[in-house]
């Protein structure tokens, strides 16, 4: 949405927008653009809050008031906490992931992580309705599979004939952790966009499966993977938080 705002402001129309990914709206620099610190996937906060919502809206609306450019403002506050009741029996125990070093390797974890959050996730999905998690065709034990042969000598070829290993890395990585996002934000206790951000870049194995891509991508020295290698796969915001924790 960046990039087609430039298309749409050259043809006199004033363009604003909610942007959920900073570095991304830095890098495009549209026109108008109101950052929300708010998970992916919920550029309003959390839903059945009418009123916070509007604060939103109005918030990205007033910015057409700016006759000059570009202009990114960030929203003040974190979405409220969502109440989802109380969790489905049998489920009563989150799940955590400590970052002390564990026994198993990288990749057992990894795929253990996933495997313990399926429930989590289907609790998720029923109580919404719905998920952010599919786009890819694939199940998340899968996704994870895909992104950790990358990790080896033996890269499995993109799911998708359409679209470069760079951007199928991406699209992998971003469902996947949307899958996370979304199975921890049902787990009993009050969760907001900051503390599920910062308990998946410092506690699980999919960040550190992460940070390994974006190091593999910069030892690639190809062109194609430079984006992984910045902030596409590893925003700038994680790189704070793990360097705050050490």
């Amino acid at each position: 949405m960046g990039a087609l705002s430039h298309y749409l402001e050259d043809e006199g129309i004033a363009t604003t927008q909610v942007s959920l990914v900073r570095e991304h709206t830095e890098a495009l620099a549209p026109p108008r653009a109101l950052w929300v610190p708010f998970m992916l996937g919920r550029p309003f906060g959390v839903p059945d809050d009418p009123a916070f919502q509007r604060r939103v809206l109005v918030a990205a609306l007033a910015l057409l008031e700016r006759e000059s450019g570009p202009v990114l403002e960030d929203f003040p506050d974190d979405a409220p906490h969502e109440d989802i009741g109380a969790p489905a029996e049998g489920l009563s125990c989150p799940v955590s992931f400590p970052r002390a070093a564990d026994e198993g390797s990288l990749e057992s974890r990894f795929l253990d992580e996933v495997a313990q959050l399926q429930a989590w996730h289907e609790v998720a999905r029923s109580h919404r309705g719905r998920s952010t998690v599919g786009l890819t065709g694939l199940q998340p034990d899968a996704l994870a599979a895909y992104l950790l042969s990358w990790l080896g000598e033996q890269p499995q070829p993109s799911y998708r004939s359409d679209i470069p290993d760079a951007q199928a890395i991406k699209l992998a990585a971003d469902e996947l952790k949307a899958f996370y996002y979304e199975a921890k934000a049902v787990q009993p206790g009050l969760h907001a966009a900051a503390s599920i951000q910062s308990w998946f870049w410092l506690e699980t194995a999919a960040a550190q499966v992460f940070l390994a891509l974006r190091a593999r991508a910069r030892e690639s020295g190809l062109p194609a993977m430079a984006s992984l290698a910045t902030g596409s796969l590893v925003p700038r915001v994680a790189d704070g938080l793990l360097g705050q924790a050490g």
